[in-house]
C-alpha cells in the first residue's frame, strides 16, 4: 500500500516535470517552393535556427524550430497553423509572406491565444484596423515602404508614376500607399496595370507603362514578380527613360539580375548586411549556413531579431509561452536591442519601430564583392519611418500618439 501511495504521488510529479521541460516551439510559415522562396523560404528558417542556438535554453526549455510551406494558399496556411496550435504545441508562428495568409493566421492566433509575428508579411492593417493583442508586425509594412520610397523618389525628380501591381491585397495596398505619398508631395499618378502572382510575361503592361510617359515605374509587387518586371523593363528599353522604384527591392533581386541590369533601381529597407560590424558578422554566419550561401535580406534578418526578442520575453515568463497575449505584452514592455536592428521597441499597436534606409544600387565599378550591391542614400529615423500611431485605427490604442 505504501509503495502504491508513493507511486501515485510520483506520477503527477513526473508529468509536471516533463511538461515543465517541454520544448518551446516556433513555426516558420512561408513560401518554400515558389515565387517568394528566395526572399523568405529556407533563409528565414536558417535565421530562426541561428537565433534559437545563440539564445540557448529558456528557463530549462529547449527551443524547437518547425517549418512549413504555405504554397501561397490561405487554406493551406491556415490548416498548417491550426495543426501547429492544436496538436503540436506551437507557441508562435512567424514570417508569413502573402498578406491574405498573414491576416488569416493573425485572426487564428488571436482566437487560439497564441502569437503571430510577421516578418515577411507586408500589409499594414495588421497593426491598424486588424490589430490584435496577439500579433506583432516586425520588419516592414506597406505604409512604411510605400510612403518612404515615394517621398524619396519624388524629391529626386520622379513627378509622374505608373504602377505594376500584384493582383491581391498586398499589391493593392502597396500601390495605394505609394500613390498617397505621390499625391501629397505634389506629383501625379497616371496609370497602373495589375498582374497575377507569378507572372512571367509583363510585355503588354510594360507597353502601357511606356505609352503613359511616366517618369517612374513603381513596383507594387515583390519576389520573382519584381525580378521579372525589372528584367523585362530593361529589355524593353524603359530604364533609360523611367526610374524603377520598388518598395521591397532587396539583395535577392539584384543577385538574380546583376548590377549591370539594375542601375538606378531604388528601394527602402530596415536592414542591409553591410551597415555595421554587427550586421556584417551576422551575414557571414548566415551565408555559411544557407544551403546556397546567400546573404540575408531584411525579412530573414527580421526573423532572427524577432525570435531573439520573443525568447527574451519567454525567459522573463519562465518559459510559459502558451498564453500568447501575455507573452506579447511582455515583448511590448521591454525595449528591443540586437545586432541586426539596434535599439527599438514594439509599439502598443504591435508595430516594431526602427530606422529605415533608402537604398540605391551601386555601379559595377563601385561594388567590391558579389553581395556588395547597395549604397545608403538616406536614413529615415525610427520615429518618422512608420505610420503615426493615431492614424492606424487600432483598437488597442488607448490614446492618440504621434
Amino acid at each position: 500500500m505504501k509503495k502504491l501511495l508513493m507511486a501515485a504521488i510520483a506520477l503527477p510529479m513526473l508529468a509536471h516535470s516533463a511538461l515543465a521541460q517541454a520544448p518551446i516551439k516556433i513555426g516558420i510559415l512561408n513560401d518554400l517552393s515558389s515565387v517568394y522562396a528566395d526572399y523568405q523560404g529556407i533563409g528565414s528558417v536558417v535565421a530562426a535556427e541561428m537565433a534559437a542556438e545563440d539564445f540557448g535554453l529558456v528557463a530549462g526549455h529547449k527551443v524547437e524550430i518547425l517549418k512549413a510551406d504555405h504554397q501561397n494558399k490561405p487554406d493551406v496556411g491556415l490548416a498548417v497553423t491550426r495543426q501547429w496550435f492544436d496538436t503540436e504545441g506551437v507557441a508562435v508562428v512567424m514570417d508569413v509572406p502573402n498578406s491574405a495568409i498573414a491576416l488569416a493566421v493573425s485572426d487564428l492566433a488571436h482566437d487560439k491565444n497564441r502569437i503571430f509575428i510577421g516578418s515577411g508579411a507586408a500589409i499594414d492593417v495588421l497593426t491598424g484596423a486588424k490589430c490584435t493583442p496577439n500579433t506583432i508586425h516586425w520588419t516592414y509594412d506597406t505604409w512604411e515602404a510605400g510612403h518612404a520610397l515615394a517621398n524619396a523618389v519624388v524629391a529626386r525628380g520622379g513627378k509622374t508614376w505608373f504602377y505594376l501591381t500584384a493582383d491581391y491585397a498586398f499589391g493593392d495596398v502597396l500601390q495605394a500607399r505609394m500613390s498617397e505619398e505621390v499625391t501629397a508631395d505634389g506629383a501625379s499618378n497616371i496609370g497602373a496595370a495589375r498582374h497575377p502572382l507569378g507572372t512571367k510575361d509583363f510585355s503588354s503592361m510594360l507597353v502601357s507603362a511606356q505609352n503613359s510617359g511616366a517618369d517612374v515605374l513603381g513596383l507594387a509587387n515583390a519576389g520573382g514578380d519584381s525580378v521579372n518586371a525589372i528584367k523585362q523593363a530593361k529589355e524593353f528599353g524603359l530604364t533609360p527613360k523611367m526610374k524603377i522604384a520598388g518598395p521591397l527591392i532587396n539583395i535577392n533581386h539584384i543577385d538574380a539580375l546583376g548590377l549591370s541590369e539594375t542601375q538606378g533601381v531604388m528601394g527602402v529597407t530596415p536592414f542591409y548586411w553591410d551597415l555595421n560590424d554587427g550586421t556584417r558578422a551576422f551575414a557571414k554566419r548566415f551565408a555559411e549556413r544557407h544551403p546556397r550561401h546567400m546573404y540575408p535580406n531584411d525579412m530573414q534578418a527580421g526573423v532572427y531579431s524577432a525570435v531573439q526578442h520573443f525568447l527574451k520575453a519567454a525567459k522573463q515568463l519562465n518559459g510559459e509561452v502558451l498564453d500568447g497575449a501575455k507573452v506579447v505584452a511582455a515583448m511590448k514592455a521591454m525595449p528591443t536591442d540586437d545586432a541586426i536592428f539596434g535599439k527599438g521597441y514594439v509599439r502598443e499597436d504591435g508595430r516594431k519601430i526602427h530606422p529605415v534606409y533608402l537604398i540605391e544600387t551601386k555601379s559595377v565599378a563601385e561594388s567590391k564583392s558579389h553581395w556588395d550591391m547597395f549604397k545608403i542614400a538616406a536614413t529615415i529615423p525610427a520615429d518618422r519611418a512608420f505610420r503615426p500611431l493615431a492614424e492606424g485605427k487600432c483598437s488597442l490604442v488607448q490614446s492618440a500618439k504621434q
